[in-house]
């Protein structure tokens, strides 16, 4: 009975009574156009809350939210300058915005979309640097807005050459949306999707990884020093790491399989519900990053009650005076690794903190930034 249903919902989709089989239906565009019009809707208010509460709570301006804010600022300008446009083209049946249009819709969408791949990655690799290194100057503001004007400067270098030549935009799926021309046989094109799919998918998948499963292995060794209180944190941060790729993956990586198919198969080969599925998966990820990355964090949380009034505060910001067990990792003696811990007050989340070998020569406490261990483990 599923596969029936599930043909008969594909062939509703694929199929026009004025093109057969070259694009999707009047019910498939309505279809899409509904889906789009959730995902431009929720994608919008999640970030311009996340953008809110930035404004109004001082204390969220600290120099690893400036990532989170910065993934936040790039989902919202997709969904004002990309899921719009393609919302209206799918209630029409067509692409409105003309050649040129398409070419400003390619470059525009895929620039923020590569901003909010690399602003992830960097992300990741800024927490577990945060927790696990000994650097003083580790989270300060200069370092984190190097990583946002790179991560921009980044997302341009791989976005500007198919406006100048290597490679082109035009429409994709549907004829609803434009982005890459994924099906052009030309050298420069195959040899662009591939640069586009190892340095702005494989290697940010690669980085996420490594940064969460060292950060997730730093938490276990803590908890084998405390075991009463990092049970907790130990299954929080795996809940996260695991949540984190995972909807990485889902969203982007059939995006990045359905584009190499429609590179390197023959002609045709790839229907038009093939293509719109990735492409909606891949809009998704505007909606989840605000409820991964910033709702489901216990300090912005905290502040998105207050906001809606759902928590008292006495001054508009109350500070949540705990502690910070710094655990400094000493040389190895006699093949095991031996621990020293020293306890220091910290505003908001109790965060542990592994130290190398290195900075045993100056005092624990200089080297942690009394800001920039918030909200690290979300």
């Amino acid at each position: 009975m599923m596969p029936e249903m599930n043909a008969s919902w594909t062939f509703s989709l694929n199929t026009s009574a004025d093109e057969p089989g070259t694009g999707l239906s009047r019910r498939g565009h309505t279809i899409v156009a509904v889906f789009l019009g959730l995902i431009m809707f929720f994608g919008f208010w999640n970030n311009l809350i996340v953008l809110i509460l930035f404004c109004k709570f001082k204390a969220l301006r600290n120099p690893v939210n400036m990532l989170l804010l910065n993934i936040s600022l790039s989902d919202m300008l997709v969904c004002i300058s990309g899921t719009t446009i393609s919302f209206a083209s799918n209630i029409y049946g067509k692409w409105l915005g003309g050649e040129y249009g398409c070419r400003w819709y390619g470059f525009v969408n895929s620039c923020f979309g590569i901003v909010s791949l690399i602003s992830l990655a960097i992300l990741s690799y800024e927490r577990y640097s945060t927790l696990t290194l000994a650097n003083k100057h580790v989270s300060d503001y200069q370092k984190v807005l190097l990583g946002v004007a790179g991560a921009w400067f980044y997302s341009l270098i791989w976005t500007i050459p198919p406006l100048v030549g290597w490679s082109s935009y035009g429409t994709e799926g549907a004829g609803t949306s434009c982005s890459v021309q994924w099906s052009s046989e030309s050298l420069e094109s195959v040899s662009y999707i591939i640069c586009l799919f190892l340095f702005c998918l494989v290697i940010p998948v690669m980085v996420m990884i490594y940064s969460y499963g060292r950060l997730f292995c730093a938490v276990k060794q803590i908890g084998k020093i405390r075991k009463t209180s990092a049970r907790k944190r130990e299954f929080h941060v795996l809940f996260m790491v695991i949540t984190t790729v995972i909807c990485y993956l889902i969203c982007w990586m059939p995006y990045g399989v359905i584009a190499l198919l429609a590179t390197f198969s023959r002609p045709g080969s790839l229907t038009p519900v093939a293509s719109i599925i990735p492409s909606i998966l891949a809009k998704c990820s505007t909606v989840y990053n605000p409820i991964i990355y910033i709702l489901m964090n216990k300090q912005f949380y905290k502040y998105f009650l207050m906001l809606f009034h759902c928590q008292p505060s006495a001054d508009g910001e109350t500070k949540c005076q705990s502690k910070v067990m710094v655990i400094q990792l000493n040389q190895k003696t006699e093949g095991r690794a031996t621990c020293d811990s020293q306890v220091l007050p910290q505003t908001d989340e109790k965060i542990v903190g592994l130290r190398t070998p290195k900075s045993r020569m100056e005092p624990a406490s200089d080297n942690i930034p009394q800001m920039s261990r918030e909200n690290v483990l979300l």
